[in-house]
């Protein structure tokens, strides 16, 4: 037995839908957006309020929405659309040519009922509502429909909304860098480099502070693979900057604020500081927490979307996770972020959720379905679960320590762990550059300074009894043990951990599906915010 300390917290995302199904429907994707008419009517109104956000430099405020309507349905429904001026003659993709009709291009970014505060509106014919809105870059309007989803009729559109400064930096979240003593920042912002360059100013706290610059990702929606992420679900993702914050003394506490200095007068725009401590020296003798999940999902906590019957869980373990940032060190979410699948305003909406936790301790991620598979993409699965994002923007939102964007796998060091994050929705069978990494990666730890070897994976290369698993008599992903097994007990590698599988499982070692043995390492497991 070793002599280290070994604990981890596993945060297991189970429950946050009714069963597992990997082609979850999306609330967003119920709205038939493309079959929109217009019924605009004078006696009906949309009115929201306040029209400035953020004037103390905050970056959610919840808007008062009052709206009537001269027919009202059950059916009727409020979305929120952003940019606000969401009508256009012709829509991304398309394969027609214009129409000398306005249309609607693109799904709101959330939605409601309008009789969700009014059980009598059907009668009444007015109602009102708060929805949460946070800073995405661009203004807001809200627009009342009648028909349903999938009969849309447009009523009333609102007045304009919109954050003092849309363009601010906002949502950074931590990283490891592919050194220990290195830290990486990202964030989102509205700024290019062309017109601000962006800048994180940092330092041990108490001590003179120094400036880093950052470079700066983005794409379009030719770089996405396909539908809705490049038609309907389209959302422009603002410049994405990642900068790396080096030589850091170990287990110090620093602080940072991210910015950007304008270019044409030459100050600044500044967050608000935050944050976080450095990594242990490697082979350091002290405890670390190190949470893992997978599959988390996101929610809104106005409740709208409809999520409160498959993702409203994602808020109890946001909740949980903020809870214990206090004695967290790492956090590693092993795949299926946001189910954002091709609707890119929801990737925002998940880093303002995540921004707590991720502001404050690495926030790491591995590739899973619901953001890699598309057909002919490069990925080894032939599905659609991205819904056209083919990995794009979870490899542009998050940084992680690997060699090429692309290919979402990577080492990491933190202290006495050793964590080789592999990426199963590209090949990883014998002979191909991912299966020589994992061999690398386990090979190449020096146990005497990390004892502790922990291998990490969206889908279960190992075993599972879950039922679409056990359907195959496979027990797992039909190559996974035939090509990884033997050198996981090679390498002799202490734990795994996987996703994927929407509820919580736990196996003795197992080598060619037999136990090798019985002992047991110290784990907590939070479920849905209950320790069990």
């Amino acid at each position: 037995m070793r002599e280290q300390q070994y604990f981890v917290i596993l945060v297991i995302v189970v429950g946050a839908f009714q069963e597992v199904n990997c082609h979850i429907e999306k609330p967003l994707s119920g709205i038939a957006i493309h079959k929109t008419t217009f019924h605009l009517n004078e006696k009906a109104h949309v009115n929201a309020s306040p029209a400035v956000l953020g004037s103390n430099g905050q970056h959610s405020e919840h808007v008062l929405v009052e709206f009537s309507s001269p027919y009202p349905s059950d059916d009727d429904w409020i979305g929120v659309f952003s940019a606000a001026d969401f009508m256009s003659s012709s829509c991304p993709g398309d394969n027609k040519k214009s129409v000398n009709r306005p249309r609607v291009c693109s799904v709101p970014i959330k939605f409601q009922y309008a009789n969700i505060s009014n059980p009598r509106y059907n009668s009444t014919g007015g109602g009102s509502m708060k929805l949460q809105l946070i800073n995405q870059r661009s203004d807001f309007s809200f627009a009342l429909f009648s028909g349903g989803l999938l009969n849309p009729k447009l009523v009333a559109i609102s007045n304009k909304v919109a954050f003092e400064n849309p363009n601010a930096p906002v949502y950074p979240r931590l990283a490891l860098g592919k050194e220990w003593n290195e830290m990486t920042v990202t964030w989102t912002s509205g700024y290019g480099p062309h017109v601000a360059e962006p800048v994180v100013e940092w330092g041990i706290k108490g001590g003179k502070s120094k400036l880093s610059h950052a470079r700066t990702l983005t794409y379009g929606p030719n770089d996405l693979c396909g539908p809705p992420a490049r038609t309907i679900g389209w959302r422009d993702p603002g410049y994405i900057h990642t900068s790396f914050l080096k030589e850091l003394w170990p287990s110090s506490k620093y602080t940072y604020k991210v910015g950007h200095r304008l270019s044409n007068a030459g100050a600044f725009i500044w967050s608000k500081e935050y944050h976080f401590k450095s990594s242990p020296f490697p082979g350091q003798d002290s405890l670390q927490h190190v949470v893992i999940f997978g599959d988390m999902g996101k929610a809104e906590v106005d409740g709208s979307n409809d999520y409160s019957s498959t993702q409203r869980p994602s808020l109890n373990t946001t909740r949980q996770l903020i809870k214990d940032l206090n004695k967290t060190d790492a956090v590693f979410h092993i795949g299926d972020i946001c189910y954002a699948s091709g609707y890119l305003s929801q990737w925002d909406q998940f880093t303002a959720q995540i921004e707590p936790i991720a502001s404050t301790v690495p926030y790491m991620i591995a590739s899973g379905n619901h953001e890699r598979d598309w057909p002919h993409s490069g990925s080894f699965y032939h599905g659609v679960d991205s819904g056209g994002e083919c990995g794009v923007p979870a490899e542009t939102m998050f940084y992680v320590p690997n060699q090429n964007r692309d290919k979402l796998w990577y080492s990491s060091d933190y202290g006495m762990f050793r964590f080789c994050v592999a990426d199963t929705e590209q090949d990883w069978s014998k002979g191909t550059d991912q299966y020589k990494f994992i061999e690398h990666c386990l090979a190449s730890v020096d146990r005497k300074k990390q004892p502790w070897l922990i291998f990490l994976a969206h889908r279960v290369l190992g075993y599972s009894s879950t039922s679409f698993y056990a359907e195959t008599g496979y027990f797992a992903e039909r190559l996974g043990r035939v090509h990884l097994e033997k050198l996981w007990k090679k390498y002799k590698v202490d734990i795994a951990v996987y996703g994927h599988a929407h509820n919580y499982e736990r196996t003795c070692p197992v080598y060619q599906s037999l136990c090798t043995n019985y002992e047991k390492v110290t784990t907590r497991v939070q479920w849905m915010g209950q320790s069990t």
